[in-house]
């Protein structure tokens, strides 16, 4: 069934989230942080057995210079710089097995999948862990240093999905002029807080994104992860307002505020996990040029491969 608001009421819907005063300076200094440490790339060739895509194993620095996987997927007869795809995974998942997610190198582009660091138990493998707060939380990752913005989980992952930005401009086989970062729910949300993070990608796309609209996810559905925020403070009953601080500088909503990419985003109205509310909220205050793919009977799944599909097309129109 429908999950949030009617559709006039969605369109009309803006969000509550309020951004720190100092959020662009927090976000210059933790990843001006993070450039202080080389990149380090390294690229090692791993026999798929298959032959019209070549895979690579990649290792870069990420946050605080910590090690970060990530599979390079290429179309094996393809040659020169190529339009590129940095993709951002699922809550609970890695980067997966070396035979997995063959869509965008099939179809002729550089395609830098990056591991997601402390994950990867949930429903896909994961190669790269976390050595961030050990501060008391909730099962999963969403409450891990949530107390201090510092600390916050999401400052560790989304610094390393600046990097891997970084680190996929640096290989030859990438054209760093059409490059574009892709993801869904978690990795949507990722893909988002990295079009307000950078100023030279060429497209953004972000299916049924995660991550958005604190203030209402977290209080209008009982569903994880945002469940995981309601747990957290149903016990810890005096850090409302300190959690919620820290979450505004993970939001979203307060980075689609920054970012000039073309955008697709998709939501789904039958979405309990991501509720359409919290989607419209980052879609409404996207700077850049956006299109949004609504599917009115379906839950996170969202478009499935028909998402896939229209970012294709969506990607081949603005990177070639």
């Amino acid at each position: 069934m429908l999950t949030d608001l009617s559709g006039d009421e969605l369109l009309a819907y803006r969000s509550t989230q309020t951004e720190p005063a100092d959020f662009d300076d927090f976000w210059a200094k933790t990843l001006a942080e993070a450039a202080a440490h080389d990149l380090d790339v390294s690229v090692r060739p791993v026999d798929t057995g298959l032959t019209t895509v070549t895979t690579h194993d990649v290792t870069f620095r990420g946050y605080a210079g910590q090690p970060v996987r990530a599979w390079l997927r290429l179309p094996a007869t393809a040659a020169g710089p190529l339009p590129t795809v940095v993709q951002y995974v699922g809550y609970g998942g890695g980067r997966g097995n070396a035979l997995e997610n063959l869509f965008w190198s099939s179809a002729g582009f550089a395609h830098l999948l990056m591991d997601t660091r402390g994950q990867g138990s949930g429903w896909s493998t994961g190669d790269t862990p976390d050595p961030g707060s050990g501060a008391p939380q909730g099962p999963g990752v969403l409450t891990r240093g949530i107390n201090d913005p510092a600390d916050y989980y999401y400052r560790r992952l989304y610094t390393d999905a600046v990097r891997a930005v970084d680190a996929a401009r640096s290989l030859p086989q990438v054209d760093p002029d059409r490059l574009a970062v892709v993801g869904g729910s978690q990795g949507g949300g990722t893909a988002l807080a990295v079009a307000g993070l950078r100023s030279d990608l060429a497209a953004a796309v972000s299916f049924v994104p995660f991550l958005c609209d604190f203030p209402r996810a977290t209080r209008i559905t009982d569903a994880y992860p945002y469940r995981e925020v309601a747990d957290y403070l149903a016990v810890h009953r005096e850090r409302v307002d300190r959690v919620h601080r820290t979450l505004a500088y993970f939001d979203g909503v307060v980075f689609a505020r920054r970012a000039s990419a073309p955008a697709l985003f998709s939501v789904a109205l039958m979405d309990a996990i991501c509720p359409p509310s919290t989607v419209y909220a980052a879609y409404q205050e996207y700077r850049g040029d956006r299109e949004l793919q609504v599917w009115p009977y379906n839950g996170h799944e969202g478009g499935g491969i028909l998402d896939e599909a229209r970012a294709l097309r969506f990607l081949r129109e603005r990177l070639g």
